[in-house]
């Protein structure tokens, strides 16, 4: 698995999204959260993955897509140590629920914690 986020990886989907928060379960690390749904995709990928800043902790569009480019690169770097092997297809949307600006250490480790917890998690279904 490549170090990269391409286009086919992005949960893009509306139907999805809403069948994702509906049906889906979670997993926290404080400020971040994963709500994920085993699903099948047609297109042969294994994870598709969104991420989302809440508009009410951060009016300011400036800050809400700082941390969300901030997620999207510890995602990308961390998404090969944890889900090389699975096979399992699943959807999922990290969400920033903290209420101040995170640095890029804070976000990476806490990223790490939090697909830990999700590949635990995953695995006990």
């Amino acid at each position: 698995m490549k170090q990269t986020y391409p286009h086919k990886e992005k949960l893009k989907s509306e139907k999805l999204i809403s069948q994702l928060f509906e049906e889906g379960k979670s997993v926290s690390a404080y400020p971040l959260r994963i709500v994920y749904l085993k699903t099948h995709f047609d297109d042969g990928v294994v994870f598709k993955a969104g991420v989302s800043v809440s508009k009410r902790h951060f009016k300011k569009a400036v800050d809400r897509n700082r941390i969300k480019r901030l997620l999207r690169e510890a995602y990308r770097l961390q998404k090969r140590a944890f889900f090389n092997n699975m096979t399992t297809q699943y959807a999922f949307m990290i969400l920033y629920i903290g209420k101040e600006k995170p640095t890029y250490i804070e976000v990476e480790t806490k990223m790490k914690q939090l697909l830990q917890k999700f590949i635990e998690n995953s695995s006990k279904e």
